[in-house]
């Protein structure tokens, strides 16, 4: 078993594994941190951003490579950006021949984002799996991502500051960026659509069957709408892929740990990204911040995913403006699949906990933004353009993408509201740092408050997690070994397991110590009823079987072997059979009639030997057995643990007899 780590973010994971001839990809995360070295992609032009100015290499570089770079790279507050078309870091695409991979596993809408680079551009032929309401929000966060940057395109794409002899002389954190080659523009709607087409939605609980080698099922993790942990199994093994895992209390159905048991391996990933930030507190700290800014009159900003946690937040956030005296305060839903989000979100009621399924049975919508939109406190829009302009008033609240802040809708209100202090912005995703967010539009005189909410397991919970399962084997990122960077001294801060846990990082290789040892075999009918046990101790029933193994879709069956014809005369066989037959043996080409097996006692085969005539016998023991002599016959019987020698110097029908007497001396079946 082989495990190939593709990624370099652990809440973006990419992993391939082989086993038993099967190759499957889990996950095809996509890491969108590399838009933060870009500049903004406004929605109408920006003077502030037009009047940057350029960033100029003083390397030793020729003189129009400075000058193409001078085009490429702006310089804002201290810091450069690259002024072009935002890229992503794709997976490690170069390692393995996507050709070669037999399904893919998707665990959750955030980990699929990569999915079109690869059914797309890499000769993909197998298909994907995944739940429905990963399918569908999946799609969702695609359109919505493809929309934005299709929205304001760009003419050129920068490609001079990505060489090595260039990185490594721009200023940090651009020149930090480890795997600039594989950053990529982002893949088209076509491309989107065709790659959904490749797509097998899957339950919870289902059991798939790849090619007859592996059964794998998906099995809820908490996380969010349609999440799941995977265990793949073959007769005898077993492997469990857990990514971003919750078990807080949401609006998704509870994490299932049952299944997850007594593996030979356990894959962790999907840790939460905001160790030292409490979910419930950071709620908390969110309304509490939103609260004192709708009452001194400005307005707030929140940059966010189209579905996930703003679905909890319409809920907790209407309640809390409700007990404030807020409630007339609009908030706005801006994004292309707002419409779209808000629909599904309410007829995937199977997928949801049981406090919410509940309600599709009175009947009422299991979510409460079904009565904010009918009351009109929340107004959801695709775009800002428009219908949105008659609604807009002020103060409100605007949830709106991207939470990179480097395109979307969010761009525009950055740029409207960023000037005046009474505004506020509120970070959400823990995606993103907020601090990079904002470092191109500084200087800024809109408040920032950062309150990630990331409802993914902490390390305790998944310390405690794999002391519940107890696998045999536990492979996880390297990151999660040693504390945070921030903050090198919280020890708690990492994953211990009572075995040592086999880290990896992006570009490895790991052979894993799960060795196949056992196959299942199935006996055909025929086969079966012609078997005669014989209990060979109390219990223990044994029989021969002779047959022929079949192998075909990764199933072996047992049948009966094909009956060969016999020669037309006893002339035509070969010397040797003949003569093995005529010792009253068995041909080459015929199957023993019966087997021995257990141990020869040396007393009752020197007595066997006696009754036959062979007196004449000493016994001499040896470090791995005992040489019994045939004085008179001139013959040695050497006995040893597994094998039996018989020495004659040729004499055939003594060599028959002393075959007789020690078969007759041992049991058989």
């Amino acid at each position: 078993m082989k495990l190939y780590c593709l990624s370099d973010h652990p809440n973006a994971p990419c992993l391939l594994l082989t086993f038993k001839s099967t190759t499957i990809l889990l996950d095809c995360g996509l890491d969108l941190t590399s838009l933060q070295h870009f500049l903004p992609l406004t929605l109408v032009p920006s003077a502030r951003l037009n009047s940057l100015p350029p960033w100029t290499v003083t390397g030793d570089i020729s003189t129009q490579l400075k000058d193409d770079l001078k085009k490429e790279l702006k310089e804002c507050s201290g810091r450069v950006f690259v002024d072009s078309s935002p890229e992503v870091c794709l997976p490690e695409l170069g390692i393995v021949d996507f050709s070669t991979v037999d399904a893919i596993l998707v665990s959750n809408y955030h980990c699929m984002l990569a999915l079109p680079f690869i059914t797309e551009y890499t000769g993909f032929k197998g298909r994907v799996y995944c739940t429905d309401p990963t399918q569908q929000t999946g799609r969702q966060l695609m359109e919505e991502f493809v929309e934005y940057m299709e929205r304001v395109p760009r003419a050129k794409t920068a490609v001079n500051w990505k060489k090595p002899s260039v990185l490594k002389m721009l200023p940090a954190p651009l020149r930090d960026i480890a795997w600039a080659t594989s950053l990529r523009r982002c893949y088209t709607t076509h491309d989107i659509n065709s790659c959904m087409s490749k797509v097998r939605v899957t339950a919870f609980s289902e059991k798939l069957n790849l090619f007859g080698s592996l059964m794998v099922s998906p099995h809820s993790s908490g996380y969010c709408l349609g999440s799941c942990n995977w265990v793949i199994k073959s007769d005898y093994e077993k492997v469990c892929y857990v990514s971003s895992s919750s078990f807080l209390t949401t609006h998704s159905i509870p994490i299932l740990q049952e299944p997850l048991k007594n593996s030979d391996l356990l894959l962790l990933t999907g840790i939460t990204q905001t160790p030292a930030h409490n979910p419930d507190s950071m709620l908390g700290e969110f309304c509490s911040n939103l609260t004192v800014t709708i009452k001194n009159g400005g307005n707030v900003l929140v940059p966010c995913y189209p579905s996930g946690i703003i679905y909890d937040l319409f809920e907790c956030l209407s309640g809390y403006m409700d007990s404030v005296g807020l409630t007339q305060v609009p908030m706005f839903f801006v994004s292309p699949v707002a419409d779209s989000s808000l629909a599904y979100s309410q007829i995937f009621s199977e997928w949801l906990c049981a406090q919410k399924q509940s309600k599709v049975f009175l009947p009422e919508p299991p979510f409460p933004h079904a009565e904010l939109i009918k009351s009109g406190r929340l107004k959801h829009f695709s775009t800002i353009h428009g219908d949105f302009s008659s609604h807009f008033k002020t103060p409100c609240v605007v949830f709106t993408g991207h939470p990179s802040l480097r395109l979307g809708d969010a761009v525009h209100f950055m740029e409207l509201w960023g000037k005046s202090s009474s505004n506020t912005v509120i970070f959400i995703e823990p995606n993103f740092s907020y601090l990079d967010a904002l470092a191109p539009y500084q200087p800024l005189a809109m408040k920032a408050c950062y309150c990630p909410i990331d409802t993914a397991i902490s390390f305790p919970q998944a310390t405690k997690m794999i002391k519940e399962l107890k696998p045999l084997h536990v492979v996880l990122p390297e990151c999660y070994l040693t504390p945070p960077t921030s903050q090198p001294l919280r020890t708690d801060l990492v994953v211990e397991a009572e075995v040592a846990p086999t880290p990896y990082k992006r570009g490895s290789v790991l052979h894993l110590p799960i060795k196949r040892r056992l196959e299942r075999i199935e006996i055909t009918p025929e086969l079966a009823g012609s078997l005669a046990p014989i209990e060979v101790k109390p219990g223990v029933f044994v029989s021969t079987v002779t047959g022929t193994i079949t192998a075909r879709d990764n199933k072996y069956i047992l049948q009966e072997a094909p009956k060969q014809a016999l020669p037309s005369t006893p002339s035509s066989q070969p010397i040797r059979k003949r003569k093995r037959e005529d010792d009253g043996g068995v041909s080459e080409t015929a199957h023993p009639k019966q087997y021995v097996y257990g141990n020869l006692e040396v007393e009752e085969l020197v007595q066997a030997l006696a009754k036959n005539g062979i007196t004449d016998v000493k016994v001499e023991d040896t470090a791995s057995g005992h040489i019994i002599h045939l004085q008179t016959e001139d013959t040695i019987i050497q006995l040893e643990e597994g094998s039996t020698h018989i020495f004659c110097e040729g004499n055939e029908p003594l060599r028959r007899k002393l075959r007789d007497t020690l078969i007759a001396c041992l049991p058989s079946f």
